[in-house]
């Protein structure tokens, strides 16, 4: 993409009503524009890093044998009532009327759908597991919006829920979406420990938040020091495996949000130097919530013996566009954004030095096109913008790779080569520049 063709509102200064660094850069960058408290456009670079995040969480949610459906934003009010849920969830549920005077609201989440959904398909305990998930837009009425997409009211989020038999089913279904959270995670560059948590409105009695530490996080953490080293699982344990057993090296280790932290328990368990208190930032959550639903919905399946049972179910949350911002907040400097490559909204900015000069003109085209051809996203810097100011604004919007040509290196046979999160150089030549940047795709 050249940039004469592209759409980036970058801004020079720190905006006033931004309050953590993720809120700042997102502006500063043009990810984001906000259009009233909570609710934000995403534009091209912000809506590029959102959907290389989502095709991340998809990917590992197919692979953890769940099947993607997709759900309405809106829903019929009776359905909250018929699971009691629609006076208990409070003024953060957007009630609606439509023109018939029907109850409506705008979901902030789809326990109520799936049961209905399951309840209508699911005749025998040969259908089940049921396993399906959806990415889609949510809203909840946050009394105070904060901190940009951090904690808005209106924003993308990954659900997705299971359906089984009877409890050791549905806790294994639990644990495969334990592990891919942590599959999923680790492929955004993200080291996310997951904590045992308060349930909340979803309810139930098994709940971890999957939580990154950060200075800015909105909550305080406590864990073992261990498990900010743990190692994901091995990609060769396959979610036929004994994943609750796997999942022991995370849940065997103290690690609590402050709902649910015993100070006692903290002291007692995990030795003084490999004790961490810190701030943290949900980036997704899971529930094994039993027969909540199922029981309140009249949703049912016969078992083995031909007798009525409830379903037992989980949800699994994650927060698609709020990933965004968290991503940011680990990794960022005083100079702008360090994207990790596999949700960078492009991996290579291209910045010519002299435009408007035939040879480095037609280097930077060789170049553009070049790396095009080879499925590397590019992002070219067309512009007249003097070179610092080009400079800065690569640093703020933090591709991984920049690669500097300017009319002196064309003369001596070089080309610069910027690794941004190091902040390492190298002069090379074109063809080696250009075999460096197409082999890390």
């Amino acid at each position: 993409m050249r940039l004469t063709d592209y759409f980036l509102p970058t801004l020079r200064e720190n905006p006033k009503e931004a309050e953590i660094v993720s809120h700042t850069l997102m502006l500063r960058a043009g990810m984001v524009r906000q259009e009233t408290a909570g609710i934000y456009s995403w534009l091209p670079l912000g809506f590029n890093v959102m959907k290389k995040i989502e095709q991340i969480v998809r990917e590992e949610q197919n692979r953890a044998g769940f099947v993607e459906i997709l759900m309405p934003t809106i829903q019929p009010a009776d359905l909250w009532k018929s699971s009691g849920r629609y006076e208990d969830y409070g003024k953060e549920m957007l009630r609606i009327r439509d023109r018939h005077d029907r109850e409506m609201l705008y979901g902030p989440t789809n326990e109520e759908m799936i049961t209905e959904i399951s309840k209508m398909g699911v005749r025998s305990y040969r259908d089940l597991p049921t396993r399906l998930y959806h990415i889609q837009w949510k809203f909840r009425d946050e009394v105070r919006p904060r901190f940009g997409v951090m904690r808005g009211r209106e924003f993308l989020m990954k659900d997705a829920y299971s359906i089984d038999i009877d409890k050791e089913a549905a806790r294994r279904s639990y644990y495969r979406q334990f592990i891919a959270y942590l599959r999923t995670f680790e492929r955004m560059g993200l080291k996310a420990i997951p904590m045992a948590a308060d349930s909340g409105p979803i309810g139930g009695d098994m709940s971890h938040e999957f939580v990154i530490l950060a200075d800015t996080g909105e909550s305080a953490v406590f864990c073992d020091r261990d498990l900010v080293d743990m190692p994901v699982p091995a990609d060769d344990i396959g979610y036929d495996d004994d994943l609750e057993a796997v999942a022991a090296a995370w849940t065997s280790k103290y690690a609590a949000t402050d709902e649910k932290h015993d100070e006692a328990k903290f002291v007692a368990d995990v030795p003084e130097e490999r004790r961490v208190s810190a701030r943290g930032i949900e980036v997704g959550h899971i529930f094994y919530f039993g027969t909540k639903y199922s029981d309140a919905m009249g949703a049912s399946v016969q078992n083995a013996d031909g007798k009525a049972t409830p379903f037992e179910m989980g949800s699994y949350g994650i927060g698609v566009s709020r990933l965004v911002a968290g991503i940011i907040e680990a990794n960022h400097d005083e100079a702008g954004i360090i994207w990790p490559e596999s949700v960078a909204p492009f991996h290579v900015g291209l910045i010519n030095l002299k435009v408007g000069d035939s040879e480095t003109d037609e280097a930077c085209n060789a170049f553009y096109q070049n790396l095009e051809n080879a499925g590397v996203d590019v992002l070219y810097d067309d512009t007249d913008e003097r070179a610092g100011g080009k400079f800065k604004n690569m640093d703020l919007i933090g591709l991984p790779w920049q690669l500097i040509v300017g009319p002196r290196g064309i003369k001596s046979g070089e080309v610069e080569v910027k690794n941004r999160a190091s902040g390492e150089r190298f002069n090379l030549s074109p063809d080696a520049a250009l075999n460096m940047l197409t082999s890390r795709k």
